[in-house]
């Protein structure tokens, strides 16, 4: 179980928990999809930490993250909230890797504040691929209303990983992703079970507001190097959608995973690191004398 190293209090309300798992290098911030949490990322980092000082976040109402007060999930304060450890911890040009809600949280800061990163790479980045957002909407929303039926509540550890090996999507995680996942988007409770620590309700909601934000509108903000990033096997955010993506932004390149789908972090971490290492050596633009170049 990761133990969070700092939590930083965001200006619009939860509290954040920051783990710091060290490395050489300049900052890299790894921020998760939703309903996990920012341990599931930590096998990625491995393989970064010789490169970059890594850093996870749980990101609002996940894993030891709290809730905004107001129950507020507009994407874009899931985009504030990182701004606001980037300014708790001083960090000047840092990386970014982001995951589904993760991802799209990267390019939301980067829109609000550019020149913020030195480069991006965000994985199936959860975007509506149109100027005019949807309607936050839990109706005839398949995610937003899955999240209101999950079980939330297991008899053990034990007794959570053995239902999760046998779902979707849980059952493509390779063995190391799906315990981290359990460990630490889990709490044990006084009687001995666990439960699980970002809320039904909330998911929800943050699913049904997946959708509804301007990112499409303003990729054009977006200076520094982005890598688009999806797996073959995903029909949803795959190559056709990050390719509509990749017309609007300034430096951007895309990287398809065969045989990966959505979770493809979670999937096979050591495959995405070595991309993210490749993606943040060979950038050819000006990131303020930040370029990194990897050590081989």
């Amino acid at each position: 179980m990761l133990i969070p190293d700092s939590y930083i209090k965001t200006s619009t309300g939860p509290t954040i928990a920051l783990y710091d798992l060290g490395g050489s290098g300049p900052p890299l911030i790894l921020a998760h999809a939703t309903g996990l949490c920012g341990a599931v990322l930590s096998p990625i980092a491995s393989h970064l930490r010789d490169h970059f000082s890594c850093m996870l976040i749980d990101e609002r109402a996940h894993g030891n993250s709290t809730s905004p007060p107001d129950s507020n999930f507009d994407w874009h304060l899931f985009a504030r909230d990182i701004l606001d450890v980037i300014d708790h911890l001083g960090l000047s040009l840092p990386y970014g890797f982001g995951h589904s809600c993760g991802g799209a949280s990267l390019l939301l800061a980067e829109e609000a504040r550019p020149h913020t990163f030195a480069a991006l790479y965000c994985y199936e980045p959860v975007i509506f691929p149109s100027d005019d957002p949807m309607p936050p909407t839990k109706e005839g929303n398949h995610l937003a209303q899955g999240a209101l039926r999950r079980r939330t509540k297991f008899p053990s550890y034990k007794d959570s990983y053995d239902n999760f090996t046998s779902k979707e999507p849980f059952n493509k995680f390779t063995d190391e992703c799906l315990h981290l996942y359990i460990d630490n988007g889990f709490q044990q409770m006084p009687d001995g079970s666990v439960e699980l620590k970002c809320k039904r309700h909330d998911e929800s909601a943050i699913y049904s507001l997946g959708m509804s934000h301007d990112a499409y509108r303003y990729l054009s903000r977006v200076s520094c190097p982005v890598t688009l990033a999806c797996g073959s096997e995903d029909l949803f955010l795959g190559v056709d959608v990050q390719s509509i993506f990749l017309e609007r932004l300034a430096d951007a390149k895309l990287e398809v995973f065969d045989g990966l789908g959505h979770f493809g972090p979670v999937q096979d971490p050591e495959r995405v690191a070595k991309s993210i290492l490749h993606a943040f050596s060979v950038s050819d633009k000006d990131t303020g004398g930040a370029s990194y170049p990897i050590r081989e």
